[in-house]
């Protein structure tokens, strides 16, 4: 029996929900609420136009501070022949804002005006002398604004559907008008599903998860100009669910079901939502977030209210909230569907995507030498970091398996493109003391963003031109030297400078108090150790290979030798978890950890940076930092480092 009613084209199923949203979206005098005019009114979508009540000005207002004046007792007036004019019969002080005096049609500016006393002589009461003198004429109405200059009254000021801002709050105001009618902001209410779920706080047990969907669901929801209204968590049980959402029903715009979409044992959505209106979709032909329904449920008084059913994987939840939330804003506000900007840009690395599914790949952006490159974040509905780390949004479609490196592509943008503009690209080896420059870029405008491929492969992206920096610390067994021979044979055709950055200590992670009894390489000969390995071309992958090869120790005798992890922390987490026994890795990811460490070398980790490149204005903060002593005193208090020279250039080619 199909566990989906139809796995529908992603665009097909915007249809459908559009259409439920359309015949369950109330009527425009119950979406309608009168409100002041206040700085709350911001943001709020106007639902019916908004004419002048009044004029703007609704008096003749002086423009200057000057001296209100008959426009034709000064059409005489020269610099070698001045007009003098006698205060309060032909010349009335005026401020900027005053109303003109009844008779007067013009302002002169009072730096264009010379005050008098009654023997013609210069005075110092500029505001209030016997007369004044000028020597340059005025036309009728200059320097006055008129009744009605900026708005008229039955003016036009907003229309309908206009979405407020700051400046029409003045302009509303100024025209008389006190209240404006708009739409009110719909409640969409989030119903967290799940025995699993607990909320923040709670003394973590195995099987236990933090609820945040809820969080996150509501918080797009106020984006947009809703109301998000999260409920109490409710286990797993069809009965519960049922009269949660009914409950829930009688008092909200949309609701947002989360998790039990699926088709486990345990995984309610569908039913209830069948028992309680219709199912309209279930499962969407698109990754991730596959499992999502569609339908409406019955009020009491057989009104209907939209319900979506969102999946529990974060990214999941997050691409079905960005995917229908806005459609369903869009009808309730009467706007035109939301305009996604795009860029486009070149992929420097291969996308595998199945090929029945619209495929959304949640990318990082960068602009090197006027192209903008993006690459893949790590896939996976469970991996909430790549929605905090995406710049933008691929879409693969479907009947595609992929796209390969090199190609163009077109990138949905999820930050602005001063953003991108801003951000410095790191490819390279994976060290802990990236995030560190990471925060102190920040400060300087900068944005770094870093990509853990090793450090073989960060040399070749920099070698295509498809990072502004990149991280290595590949040993040279023959020359005894770091990296140096290694940019000689990747990089052929860019001149770079390889700078010293920090050493650290390399040797084996394991667990607290050293269980195993793991004391170097001699130890690997024991059987029955798991081990974890970094990936083909890390440096901490080159560096163990060589200790094998020195040690005369088969590879294949290793267990978890082909077991790989992309960066020292998920090295220690694997250990920690007590998946394995031991791997290799850096000092600081043992302690971070609150693992144990088996000193085995230190080595040199630097940074590769383009000739030019490195004399830009982008990386030029990044120079800044590398010489800031509060630099060099934290990394200098952190375990498991050494800083020396650091922003030396030990190279160039």
């Amino acid at each position: 029996m199909s566990v989906y009613i139809h796995d529908l084209p992603f665009d097909k199923s915007k249809e459908i929900f559009q259409s439920i949203v359309k015949k369950s979206i109330p009527s425009l005098l119950n979406r309608i609420e009168k409100i002041s005019i206040d700085e709350f009114a911001n943001g709020r979508v106007l639902a019916a136009p908004v004419w002048a009540k009044i004029s703007s000005p609704h008096y003749h207002a002086s423009a200057m501070d000057g001296f209100a004046i008959h426009a034709e007792d000064s059409k005489t007036a020269r610099l070698t022949s001045p007009v003098v004019l006698k205060m309060k019969e032909q010349a009335i002080y005026v401020d900027t804002g005053d109303a003109m005096p009844k008779g007067f049609d013009a302002v002169i500016p009072i730096e264009f005006t010379e005050a008098i006393d009654k023997n013609g002589m210069i005075c110092k009461n500029k505001r209030a002398p016997y007369a004044i003198r000028i020597r340059e004429s005025v036309r009728g109405w200059q320097h006055v604004r008129v009744v009605g200059e900026d708005m008229v009254a039955t003016q036009l000021v907003l229309p309908e559907f206009h979405r407020l801002q700051a400046h029409d709050l003045g302009a509303l105001v100024a025209s008389g008008n006190e209240h404006v009618t708009v739409f009110r902001r719909p409640v969409v209410s989030v119903i967290p599903t799940g025995d699993e779920l607990v909320t923040i706080g709670t003394d973590l047990q195995d099987g236990d998860l933090l609820e945040f969907n809820s969080i996150v669901l509501a918080a797009k929801t106020n984006s947009l100009g809703g109301v998000g209204k999260r409920e109490e968590i409710v286990k797993d049980d069809f009965n519960l669910i049922k009269e949660k959402v009914g409950e829930v029903a009688e008092r909200s715009d949309l609701i947002l079901l989360n998790a039990g979409s699926s088709a486990g044992a345990e995984d309610y959505s569908a039913d209830v939502i069948n028992t309680l209106g219709e199912v309209n979709v279930h499962g969407i032909a698109v990754r991730p977030g596959h499992p999502v329904i569609l339908g409406s449920v019955c009020r009491k008084n057989g009104d209907t209210v939209p319900i979506i059913g969102v999946p529990g994987y974060p990214v999941s939840s997050a691409l079905t909230a960005d995917t229908f939330l806005p459609i369903f804003m869009d009808i309730w506000f009467g706007q035109t569907p939301h305009m996604l900007n795009f860029v486009d840009a070149r992929l420097i690395r291969n996308v595998v995507s199945p090929a029945g599914d619209d495929d959304f790949v949640r990318v990082v952006l960068g602009n090197i030498r006027s192209e903008t490159i993006t690459l893949p974040l790590s896939r996976g509905a469970g991996v909430i970091s790549s929605l905090v780390k995406a710049d933008g949004l691929l879409k693969i479609e479907a009947g595609s398996q992929g796209v390969r490196a090199g190609e163009k592509v077109r990138v949905q943008l999820l930050r602005s493109r001063e953003e991108i503009e801003r951000t410095i690209l790191s490819v390279g080896s994976h060290d802990i003391t990236l995030d560190v420059l990471a925060q102190f870029l920040a400060k300087r405008k900068r944005r770094l963003s870093a990509a853990h491929v090793g450090s073989m492969a960060g040399l070749v992206a920099l070698s295509r031109g498809e990072t502004h920096i990149s991280q290595s610390h590949l040993y040279d067994t023959e020359s005894g030297l770091y990296n140096v021979p290694f940019v000689e044979k990747f990089i052929k055709n860019e001149k770079v400078k390889l700078i010293e950055f920090v050493s650290r200590e390399q040797g084996f992670l394991v667990p607290k108090g050293n269980p195993k009894r793991i004391i170097g390489f001699e130890s690997l000969q024991d059987e029955g150790l798991r081990f974890v390995n970094r990936q083909r071309g890390a440096g901490t992958r080159v560096l163990f290979d060589t200790y094998l090869a020195r040690y005369g120790i088969d590879a294949e005798r290793i267990l978890g030798y082909e077991d790989e992890e992309f960066s020292h922390l998920s090295v220690a987490v694997a250990i920690k978890s007590g998946r394995v026994d031991f791997g290799m890795g850096i000092a600081a990811a043992a302690y971070a950890m609150d693992l144990d460490f088996v000193p085995i070398c230190e080595e040199n980790y630097q940074l590769v940076i383009p000739t030019d490149l490195y004399e830009s204005a982008l990386l030029a903060p990044l120079l800044e930092i590398l010489a800031d002593k509060e630099f060099y005193k934290v990394l200098s208090q952190m375990s498991g480092y050494r800083v020396g020279n650091i922003g030396q250039i030990v190279y160039e080619t």
